[in-house]
């Protein structure tokens, strides 16, 4: 075993290949080979791509099979404080030993080959997860679909496609109908896909798709269906109605995401203990997650703090939806974002439902969007706005005007991952 740990080995591992983002599958078959094919020798494997809604949806497939007394591993990514995030092995972040170990191994039989650093880390949450039975591993798609590193499972349980949406046009291409096609490149055939709410040329490439490789799809609206009534859940498919809690990931969009976990949890032959686990049980931090202690929390005792991590436009029509309906309260934004998302579509459905914005550099992230564009892109929305150095700042110049004041930080993962370090 190395005698570093698992952040020095991480750190080696970026400087293998000179992008961060390369999309192609050879790599991995490489390296997966040279480790034995781990990949085939996962418990039974449920693959989730999508553009929104993936990790909420994971985070909830997850609750309900442990509800029901099942043990996951979970691979997703980008992590917000710390790697180990991205590996869950039976239940638990994967430990350092463990983590520092397969790392160790995978750098080894790579040697000096190009990799990216998503490829090599996928490989090593493959191979942790092989050597601990399970009764499933759920696989989150980092990029796409079609030539994203996780795709590597010939014949998974189940697939999931989330709601698909414009992000990420440089890789994946710049329509719906390209990038439906990436994220549906995860369908095998004759493994059942999930798919939840589609724009209809998203849904007509996943149908395409699923025609030519002979893979039958359980689609929202057509084949199940859930909604919010009376301050329940209600899901409806062919076997029936289950009437369930609202889901305590906060939102409405989550409603959506809890119907494709329902399904797919439905399709495993799961039973009514894993769907309630599902809505009542799920984690997933940055997600409009309330922060009530630590130091950031506490420098403002007053303020109804929150941290979401949505970073399109899409999101940021869901994130101005739930704060429509959360109680009248005057609401600030402190916002930073990257500079490949479209800032504009992401403000523009926030913009009515806030009374101002504060820019923030994403620290230490060298694609940050400066904080004085993110400010001028506000403007532009019809949002007041300003700049400050860091969040803390941005949060103690609100509370000096409105000490009771309702206070998102939002923009980006990225963010997220800092602010929740610095809140300890």
């Amino acid at each position: 075993m190395s005698s570093q740990d698992s952040d020095a080995i991480l750190a080696r591992m970026m400087a293998l290949h000179p992008k961060v983002i390369d999309l192609t599958l050879d790599r991995v078959w490489r390296l997966l080979d040279a480790l034995g094919n781990p990949q085939n020798d996962l418990p039974p494997v449920i693959h989730i791509a999508g553009t929104n809604g993936k990790g909420s949806t994971q985070a909830m497939i997850r609750a309900g099979i442990e509800a029901a007394g099942g043990s996951v591993h979970a691979y997703t990514s980008p992590h917000l404080a710390r790697f180990h995030e991205r590996i869950r092995v039976g239940g638990q972040l994967i430990s350092e030993p463990d983590l520092t170990a397969v790392l160790d191994e995978c750098y080894a039989a790579n040697g000096d080959a190009p990799i990216t650093y998503f490829e090599i880390t996928t490989c090593a949450a493959l191979l942790a997860f092989a050597r601990v039975p399970a009764d499933y591993t759920l696989l989150e798609v980092g990029l796409g679909g079609r030539l994203d590193a996780t795709n590597v499972i010939v014949e998974p349980a189940l697939t999931v496609i989330t709601p698909v949406s414009i992000d990420h046009q440089q890789f994946l291409g710049d329509t719906l109908d390209k990038i439906a096609f990436e994220k549906a490149g995860i369908l095998k055939r004759g493994v059942t896909c999930v798919v939840g709410p589609q724009p209809d040329e998203a849904l007509e490439a996943i149908e395409r798709q699923a025609t030519r490789v002979g893979a039958p799809l359980l689609v929202h609206g057509q084949h199940w269906h859930v909604a919010e009534e009376n301050e329940r859940l209600v899901y409806q498919d062919e076997t029936g109605l289950r009437d369930l809690p609202l889901p305590n990931l906060p939102g409405g969009h989550q409603i959506d995401n809890a119907g494709a976990a329902i399904a797919a949890l439905r399709v495993l032959g799961q039973g009514d203990a894993a769907l309630e686990g599902a809505v009542t049980r799920a984690d997933w931090p940055a997600r409009m997650q309330r922060l009530r202690s630590g130091p950031l929390a506490d420098s403002a005792p007053r303020v109804e703090l929150w941290l979401d991590g949505g970073h399109n436009a899409a999101a940021g029509v869901a994130l101005g939806a739930h704060l429509a309906r959360l109680p009248e309260r005057p609401t600030h934004l402190i916002c930073g974002m990257l500079n490949t998302k479209d800032i504009t579509g992401y403000l523009r459905p926030l913009a009515a439902r806030a009374q101002s914005l504060t820019a923030v550099s994403i620290p230490g992230e060298a694609n940050t969007l400066p904080a004085e564009v993110t400010a001028r892109a506000a403007r532009e929305v019809g949002l007041a706005a300003g700049c400050a150095p860091d969040v803390q700042t941005a949060l103690d110049q609100i509370r000096a005007v409105d000490p009771e004041a309702r206070v998102l930080i939002c923009g980006s993962l990225y963010l997220a991952g800092a602010v929740l370090r610095e809140n300890g």
